[in-house]
């Protein structure tokens, strides 16, 4: 088998204490509208996936805002919401829930939790095994095609098809091909896959057996961006390289972070030297939550990067799988080049 499933008996604890204050309403039309009774209730999941599901209700209440006690914030309407604590082990927390009136701050009650989770289970969710020859499935994979602005914003010098000339299932393997030819005013072809619209999710763990292509100028990459990059671009979104590799630096392995203030040349991130990075595949892995990120070859951490909530860090992404040829960090390319191979024998993502 590709994968190992771990099944762990969990312990989870609920530990709930409340302390609650009331605003007093300054003006008559206030009078009623403050909220009141409001009440919070935690379920701990018992499978040490971390999963809790809160509920808080109050009466005149017309939003919830919900700080679950590791720097991250959110706001809902209803009060209900489910949340993931991805911190390995068995953690304590400090949850507060405020209630808002639609009169704004004068109309608040606050509630306080404690709650011990056990987050050390792991459940595959997503994966592509490519075990189905032809195109990559569509359920699955979309493409970005054509040579982007300004060659994807890197001066690449691809362009990216859905052709299966470019990316094809054979053999229980992905292949992603970059050939030099002439098409649509590119000198090279390639191909762009992603899980946009299709997939995405929120701290856990992404795993791909890969071997790399050689050649000087080329650059293959498993990475991932914000859902939200549509509205706010790029690097508000977030970018979360997990592997990149140019054949100008063969076995240099790169795990790499963007976002604004840190982005292309600025960018965090850290680089690992392996062997036989183009003849063999090995295992490129990044574990994700509220606090960390961690990039890995063959289980070995080579990076971790420190997450908090100001980072765009903290929210669904989705997957990308491309093969880009020259630009600003491919560099020229070599002359006699005419195809090579990206191949992916698999990826899986667990939470």
């Amino acid at each position: 088998m590709r994968f190992l499933k771990n099944s762990l008996a969990a312990f989870a604890s609920l530990l709930i204490f409340m302390s609650c204050s009331k605003a007093t309403p300054t003006t008559p039309s206030e009078i009623g509208k403050t909220p009141s009774n409001l009440s919070l209730s935690a379920v701990v999941a018992t499978d040490g996936s971390g999963n809790v599901s809160f509920t808080a209700t109050a009466d005149n209440a017309a939003s919830f805002t919900y700080e679950y006690g590791n720097g991250i914030i959110e706001t809902i309407a209803n009060g209900t919401v489910n949340y993931r604590y991805g911190a390995i082990g068995t953690n304590l927390y400090k949850v507060t829930v405020t209630a808002k009136g639609a009169t704004g701050l004068t109309a608040k009650k606050s509630l306080d939790i404690n709650v011990t989770v056990v987050t050390n289970a792991a459940t595959l969710i997503w994966s592509d095994e490519f075990n189905i020859d032809g195109a990559p499935d569509s359920k699955k994979w979309g493409y970005d095609i054509g040579t982007g602005s300004g060659g994807w914003g890197n001066n690449e010098l691809e362009y990216y098809t859905n052709r299966t000339d470019n990316a094809v299932v054979s053999g229980g393997i992905l292949k992603i091909i970059a050939k030099k030819e002439a098409y649509a005013g590119s000198n090279y072809t390639s191909a762009r896959l992603l899980t946009k619209d299709k997939f995405s999710f929120k701290y856990g763990k992404v795993e791909a057996r890969a071997k790399l292509p050689a050649g000087v100028g080329t650059w293959p990459a498993i990475w991932m961006l914000g859902n939200n990059i549509n509205t706010v671009s790029w690097p508000v979104c977030g970018e979360i390289d997990i592997m990149e590799h140019i054949g100008v630096n063969l076995n240099k392995i790169y795990g790499t972070l963007h976002h604004p203030g840190h982005s292309g040349g600025n960018a965090d991130g850290k680089t690992v030297m392996i062997s036989n990075a183009t003849t063999e595949f090995h295992k490129y892995t990044m574990e994700w939550n509220e606090i960390s990120i961690k990039f890995a070859v063959d289980d070995t951490v080579f990076y971790t990067f420190t997450n908090n909530a100001s980072l765009p860090f903290n929210q669904n992404f989705f997957l990308l799988l491309n093969f880009a040829m020259g630009g600003n960090f491919g560099g020229a390319v070599d002359p006699a080049f005419s195809s090579a191979t990206f191949e992916i024998d698999y990826i899986r993502v667990y939470q």
